[in-house]
């Protein structure tokens, strides 16, 4: 599971004119469903979104989590990070968990968010959303978790 996150003064995600979901200061995340992924996958990506330290400390370094400064997290589902690129002028998108799977997990997800995170807002699966969002530092970093899965133990990237 990919979840390429942002640090943010603010996100929304905006569908056929509707904002769906908004946060203040906090992470904005794309997530990405990989085959092989499952609800363990998911929640060890969050508990690494929600414990990242990526928020500055009174020293201005990145020491401080979500967790930490009680920010908000928006969820953003998007299967184009899994994208192959390396050949040819179009991606390819084999490399995505088909929509089914991709939908129970990134519901999963939420879910288990919210339970335990108090401020949670999401994009909506399948539409097509416009998501804006004010990058502080800019601050951007790819997460990667993988499956245990036919590797052993869970992989960190």
């Amino acid at each position: 599971m990919i979840g390429l996150l942002q640090r943010v003064s603010e996100g929304r995600v905006t569908v056929d004119g509707e904002v769906v979901g908004e946060i203040a200061a906090g992470l904005v995340v794309l997530v990405c469903t990989e085959p092989g992924d499952d609800e363990a996958t998911a929640e060890r990506l969050l508990e690494r979104l929600v414990h990242y330290r990526v928020f500055a400390d009174g020293e201005g370094r990145m020491n401080r989590s979500l967790a930490d400064v009680g920010g908000g997290l928006l969820l953003v589902p998007q299967f184009t990070l899994a994208a192959d690129t390396r050949k040819g002028l179009r991606p390819s998108f084999s490399s995505s968990a088909s929509p089914e799977t991709a939908r129970r997990l990134f519901d999963h997800l939420v879910a288990v968010a919210r339970a335990r995170h108090p401020k949670v807002a999401t994009g909506r699966f399948g539409a097509r959303m416009s998501v804006a969002l004010v990058n502080e530092g800019p601050a951007t970093f790819w997460l990667q978790v993988r499956s245990a899965a036919g590797r052993g133990e869970a992989e960190v990237r």
